[in-house]
Formats: C-alpha cells, structure tokens, sequence
C-alpha cells in the first residue's frame, strides 16, 4: 500500500469514528512549499458529510492521524488545509525500498500485448524531421509501456506501393542513366528521393508546356505524359510485369538499407516489419464477410459502404466500384492479420499525425462493428506537426528537413558549444565524437518528447542544445556531475546502506519526496500515451537534485553515516535519470 492510500484509509477511519460519517473520496494536494508538511488533506469537500468549522475538523482528523498512523509525525492546519508531516523514518524506509530495485519503479510485463505501429514511410523519399518526431514518439511510447508492465511488439507498415512510387522509379529509369547508391556514394532513400523530386520537376514543365498551348491547368495536369506514364507502370506494377517488378525490388531495396541506417542513428528499433504490397488487398474477405452480417452495403455501382451516420460521421468507402482496394481495406486487413499473427494482442496503438484523425475513428468504428473484442483497445496516438522557424516542408518540392542531415548539424552544434565550454582536456578525437552525438542526440529527442504530443512543436535546434534550463543536455550534464561525485567518493554503490541518519535534512527530504514519484509517473506515462511526462519528471528531479547539491555537503562531511547516505542517494539519482532517459531514447555520458 502506498503512503498516499495508507493516509486515505485512516482519513475516512477518522471520519467514521469522530463523526459516524462515511467519506467517499479524499482529496490530496502537495504541501505548498511556504508552509510545513508533505502531503496536505482538503478538508472543504468533507462539509458536504460533516458539520462544523474545517480548521477545527483538520485539527481533529489531524490528532487522529498522528496517534494511529506511524508515518505521521506532525500537522498543521491552515484554514480548510490539513498539511501533514511525514516522519523521517518513512523516507529512510523508503529510501532502502528504492536502493532494493535496480530499476525502481519498472514493473515486469504480464497479460495481453500492446502492439505499437510507427514511422511507416513510404519508400520513394528519406525520412524527414516529421518522420523523426513519429519515431521518437512510438518508440518512447513503446519503452514507456514495457516499463509499465505491459508486453509490447513494436512494428511498422512500409508504404512500398501506389504511384508515388511508380513516379520515382520512372523518373530513375528515364534520367538516371544507371545510378546507384555505390556509383553516387549516396544513401539509397536520398537517390530514390532525389528522383521523387525529378519527377514532379520535370512534371510541372509539362504542365507548363501544356498551359502555354492554351488547355486549363486543371486538364493539363491530367494529360501530362510523365503521369500518364507513371500511371501506367502502376498498372503494370499490379499486373505483375516482370521488368517493373524487378525495378521496383531493386530501388525499394536502396531504400530500405537507406532506412535502417537513419534508424541505428536514431535509436529506434522494430520487432516485425508489413508492406503495404502484401496488406493491401488483404481487407477484401472482411469486407465480404461484412457484407453478410450487415455491416457494409453496396451502391448501384458496386462500391461497398459502411453507414456510420448514426455515430455521428458520414458513410465510408471501404470497397471502390471496380472492386479495387482503398486505403480502409488495407487497414481493416492488417490490422486483423496482426492480431493473427500475434494473438497475445490485445490493443493497437497508432502513431499517426493529427491530420488522420478521422481516418483512424472510422477504422476502430468499422472494427467494433465488425465484431472484434480487442477493437475497443485501439488508440491513435495523435501528434502535432513539427515546424520550423522557416515554414512549412513540401516533400515533392525538395524543402524538406532530412533526418540524416539534421541528426549531423545537431552533433556539431553539440561539438561547438561543447568547445566554446572548454571542458574536455583528456579525452580521445573517438570519445569526444561520441559526446557530441550523445548531446546533440539527447537535444533534439528531448526538446521533441518534453512537449506534449497533441502540441504542435516549433523545432529551434540552437535552442534545444543549450546547457541551461528545461533541455537534454541540462540533465545530462546533471547525470555527468553525479558520476564525478561518485568517482571522487571511492565508496562502492553497490553495498548496501547499513545505516541512515536519524534526521533528514530538508533537501534530502524533498529529493526522495519527488523520487518516490517515479513508479506512478511512469504509470500515467502509459496511460496517458506521453513522454512528455517522463521528460518533464527528469527535469524536476534534476533540479531538485542541483538544489540539493548546492544547499548540502556530500563529500566534505565527516559524518561516515552520512557521507554514504548522501552519496548512495546521489547515485540512485543517477539511476533514476538514466531509467528515465532509456524511456525517451536517450543516452547519459558519464563525463562531459
């Protein structure tokens, strides 16, 4: 039982027993910092049960609480407020709870799978800084759960087919004159990107041609010969023309090594991987079978609906007329292939941006209907665009922020700062680029996951490795600093802390205060589908920590007992940012 529910059941007791009433609910808030205690008791919403004056009542239950629960050494009562002191012995207890656990706060994962989908590109351009902030969310989302106790199957689904590919392919086979990642020294997503951006290029010089000859630029975009072309090989794509096929193998291969690359450098990973070429069609028996339970009804000319108008939407094409599929189908397919592949599933999470909203309450709509149980635990994990402070990206135009690129410019914004700092006397040309790259990294996935995914995000990279204030490379340098303590200690972390002072100091006090937070910030974490959480705990704890390393003396005591205390709390600090930071992704040095 935690400290909090301890303190709601002797609550409702003492309201029982002074006043033969029976409280429902207790309702807590933290202490405020300008008087003393830890945990304070509102006592407002029991005058709807008890009669009287609440500063009487708080001094009442306040007596109460101290004679029959150990825990409680002191209260106060301000106005309607019951603010409680916790004793020190609860929090030296505590604190041999927390050094017990080598990821305190970390549950072992039972019952049902949590599958999580993110990144799905598509393969005729790289990742880009909207892919970066998809993949750290899903990924961090994914740890966050595991550590919540849930099993969790990370995976995606390749957008490897449709003509958006088709007009890369072309666009190599009529300019490239050969190319390939080996003769270009190019990655391969960039190659196949670069001709993604060829093709609509060229594309709007038809167009233009075309305008100039006197036709509409609504026609002319219709009768231009590249997407007529395209179009064609799409159709041969599906017909299943050896040649295109071949071609289409090929460069969808640059790319998927391209991809894994940006992955291993962005520090995500995936259990299983779909391909829209092998779901795409897989939606049509369900669709069939929908059709029989009522579900979907056909139109005059053939195309399958689903009427969703007394739910509030509007009715949804999930077949087209010619029997070809949309993107429903596929979806519908997948998303039942999964849980056959994978039966310990039993919920989805979708991390998607915000504009497919709608798409996504019509997916798990269809799903509910069309019978399956596990329907109704799937979520979409919603997301904001990434701005820059020079606008908007456009893909087909070549303005895009590549991932590659801005995971390097982040290492040297890293690298110069870290310089200009003047603090890394000793160390390797190896050791202090892999500082860099941890700091540079840490920067941009912090100043990413620390917002709340529903927000939109202005990315300022100069702003996000900054030294100072709510950022990566605060915390990290934070985590650095207690290594140095625990280096210069020579005590061995490891040993058991045999005894504890009798008194805590005020800061000691706060700092296990914020650390015994952890194991439910990680729970809300998971439930709430937000990093940002995490991020934004490791912050306080840090400074906390900073306070309490500045008002404190660790190693200039004489006090043995509390020299070991102060160092083992330091290092269990240490633990708890670096527990955090694997949630988000992101590495701790342990000298900067």
């Amino acid at each position: 039982m935690t400290l909090q529910e301890t303190l709601d059941l002797h609550v409702k007791n003492a309201v029982s027993s002074l006043y033969d009433a029976t409280l429902e609910s207790v309702e807590f808030q933290a202490t405020r910092k300008e008087f003393e205690g830890d945990i304070t008791v509102v006592v407002f919403p029991m005058l709807r049960v008890v009669k009287g004056n609440p500063v009487q009542i708080g001094n009442q239950i306040g007596d109460y609480l101290v004679e029959h629960v150990e825990e409680v050494s002191a209260f106060n009562v301000v106005k309607g407020f019951l603010n409680i002191v916790i004793s020190d012995l609860y929090y030296n207890a505590a604190f041999q709870e927390i050094l017990s656990e080598k990821h305190f706060g970390f549950k072992k994962a039972e019952g049902d799978a949590v599958m999580v989908e993110y990144s799905s590109p598509n393969t005729n351009k790289p990742l880009h800084l909207g892919h970066i902030r998809n993949n750290l969310l899903g990924y961090s989302v994914s740890e966050i759960l595991k550590s919540s106790g849930k099993n969790v199957y990370k995976t995606q689904i390749i957008n490897d087919r449709g003509i958006h590919i088709c007009k890369s392919m072309l666009a190599w086979q009529k300019f490239g004159e050969g190319e390939t990642p080996e003769s270009t020294g190019l990655k391969g997503d960039k190659l196949v990107g670069n001709y993604y951006v060829r093709f609509d290029k060229e594309y709007k010089k038809q167009v233009a041609e075309i305008v100039a000859s006197g036709t509409e630029e609504k026609e002319a975009k219709t009768q231009a010969p590249l997407l007529l072309e395209a179009q064609a090989m799409l159709k041969q794509w599906e017909a299943g023309d050896e040649d295109v096929v071949n071609l289409w193998k090929m460069m969808n291969g640059w790319v998927y090594k391209g991809f894994e690359e940006t992955y291993t450098n962005l520090g995500v990973d995936f259990d299983t991987y779909y391909y829209e070429s092998d779901t795409y069609l897989l939606g049509k028996d369900i669709i069939e079978t929908g059709l029989e339970k009522g579900v979907f009804f056909k139109k005059e000319d053939g195309s399958v609906w689903c009427d969703l108008t007394e739910d509030g939407l509007d009715e949804k094409l999930v077949l087209r007329s010619d029997g070809t599929a949309v993107y429903m189908t596929q979806d519908l397919g997948t998303a039942v292939q999964r849980v056959k592949d994978y039966p310990d599933v039993g919920g989805m999470i979708y991390t998607v941006g915000n504009e497919q909203d709608y798409h996504f309450k019509v997916l798990f709509l269809i799903l509910q209907k069309l019978g399956y149980s596990w329907a109704e635990y799937l979520y979409h994990l919603s997301y904001g665009m990434v701005d820059l402070p020079s606008g908007k990206m456009k893909s087909r135009e070549g303005t895009v922020v590549d991932a590659d690129d801005l995971m390097v410019d982040m290492t040297q914004t890293a690298k110069t700062l870290s310089e200009d700092l003047g603090k890394l006397d000793g160390y390797s040309t190896e050791e202090k680029e892999e500082l860099y790259k941890t700091i540079g990294l840490g920067a941009l996935k912090y100043y990413i996951l620390k917002v709340d995914p529903k927000k939109r995000i202005l990315f300022n990279p100069e702003e996000s490795v900054d030294f100072q204030g709510n950022t990566g490379p605060f915390i990290q340098y934070t985590y650095a600093r207690i290594q140095s303590i625990l280096r210069k200690s020579k005590l061995d972390t490891n040993a058991p802390v045999a005894e504890t002072p009798k008194s805590l100091h005020p800061k000691e006090k706060e700092l296990l205060k914020i650390m015994l937070q952890f194991p439910e910030v990680i729970q809300q974490a998971a439930q709430q589908h937000s990093p940002a959480l995490i991020a934004n705990y490791t912050y306080d704890l840090v400074k906390e920590f900073n306070s309490f390393y500045q008002n404190v003396t660790i190693l200039g005591t004489d006090d043995e007992v509390l020299k070991t205390f102060r160092v083992a709390l330091s290092f269990k600090v240490s633990e708890l940012i670096k527990d955090a930071f694997s949630l988000l992704g992101i590495q701790v040095p342990v000298r900067m």
